[in-house]
């Protein structure tokens, strides 16, 4: 398996969203992660999407496909190397008197954020790629996990190249 992740414009319409997912769905691929957010440009969303790639189901196909529906604008792999990638997680975690100053520590050493204290609880933030989210939920583990809530990948490709730039002109032609 291999994992994609795949950054595509499109219009900020009504329906845009699940007729995409419908697609991967369609073609027998799972999706890993999904996040959606409108641009710099109000009349334009990015949606962000990871999925593994089994061999025998070819990504290039669903891309095809995609490309064909009327409000996406442009489909981007963002590689690895190439692309700048955050994911957001907040964990509430058990602590008390005697942990809390273990549990700040580890927030600390992860750069993350104590957005929120109680007599029984620490909520973190903490933003980053998933391995490093994943090692501090690991450390986190031995106080107790009570409450967790994590985003889906979001990317931007590195460097001084914007992929709306195109988009909008075409986009503005349609107009």
């Amino acid at each position: 398996m291999s994992k994609h992740t795949l950054s595509v414009l499109v219009e900020n319409k009504p329906g845009v969203l699940a007729r995409i997912t419908a697609l991967f769905s369609r073609r027998g691929f799972n999706i890993d992660s999904l996040a959606v957010g409108t641009t710099e440009h109000p009349d334009i969303s990015r949606i962000t999407i990871v999925v593994n790639v089994i061999e025998a189901l070819p990504l290039e196909q669903v891309t095809k496909q995609l490309n064909k529906l009327v409000n996406v604008l442009k489909i981007v792999e963002l590689e690895s190397g190439a692309a700048v990638q955050r994911e957001l997680v907040l964990v509430k975690v058990r602590a008390d008197s005697e942990t809390r100053s273990q549990i700040v520590e580890i927030v600390q050493l992860f750069r993350a954020k104590t957005v929120d204290v109680s007599p029984e609880a620490v909520t973190i933030e903490a933003t980053g790629g998933a391995d490093k989210l994943e090692a501090m939920l690991k450390m986190l583990e031995q106080y107790g996990i009570k409450e967790l809530v994590q985003s889906g990948t979001i990317a931007i490709g590195r460097g001084s190249r914007s992929i709306t730039d195109r988009s909008l002109r075409s986009l503005d032609r349609s107009a």
